[in-house]
């Protein structure tokens, strides 16, 4: 999945949830800051397994496409 469409999918999928960056951030549960999680949404940042696999659980894809 190139950055592009992972921008979209991640973009559309929290948006769908009516969740802001701040709001993701702080339902992980992992301590990542606002800025972090707009990073990994821009591409910018690859997340650890340990967030991806809470990010696909929270918005619903499959973990794996953070390092496809």
């Amino acid at each position: 999945m190139t950055r592009q469409e992972l921008q979209k999918l991640l973009t559309k999928k929290r948006t769908n949830l009516g969740y802001t960056h701040q709001e993701i951030a702080d339902l992980l549960g992992t301590g990542i800051t606002r800025q972090y999680y707009g990073m990994i949404e821009k591409g910018e940042r690859r997340p650890s397994v340990n967030i991806a696999k809470k990010l696909g659980e929270l918005l619903g894809i499959n973990w794996t496409v953070f390092f496809e």
